[in-house]
């Protein structure tokens, strides 16, 4: 499917992987050398991004990814993206499955291939503070 934008492409694959529940559409998306780095950690490889994609959805039931706001530089090569998951607990950070509600919110910045195709994406996200909740822990200073 041809996308008008780059930022068209980011929410047509934040709707058919992460809220389609679909890890084997990112074939549709990213590039086989596809590198996404999280929380300064890189996953390198398409095979890879789905495993870890499906892993992570099998700890949160219900998930939906709400983009807040998204948008892309001059030339569409780079986007950036606020979101906020939402979903219940499924065991997310090895936490018990208890599912209660959780929501934590990110962002994301893609790197986007003149062809449209999505080459490495950056993400940080509040984990902290869902893991603060989820075990009921309270912040250091």
């Amino acid at each position: 499917m041809a996308y008008a934008s780059s930022v068209e492409i980011v929410e047509a694959f934040w709707e058919e992987v992460w809220n389609g529940r679909a890890p084997e559409k990112i074939d549709d998306f990213v590039v086989e050398d596809f590198v996404i780095t999280n929380a300064g950690k890189s996953i390198e490889g398409r095979e890879n991004f789905k495993a870890w994609v499906r892993a992570f959805l099998d700890t949160v039931n219900d998930l939906r990814l709400e983009a807040v706001e998204t948008f892309q530089n001059h030339d569409g090569s780079r986007v950036a993206s606020r979101w906020v998951v939402h979903g219940k607990n499924n065991g997310i950070m090895g936490t018990e499955p208890d599912q209660q509600p959780i929501s934590f919110t990110g962002t994301a910045v893609w790197e986007v291939r003149s062809d449209g195709k999505l080459v490495h994406n950056w993400v940080e996200r509040a984990s902290w503070e869902l893991f603060q909740r989820l075990t009921g822990q309270s912040a250091a200073a």
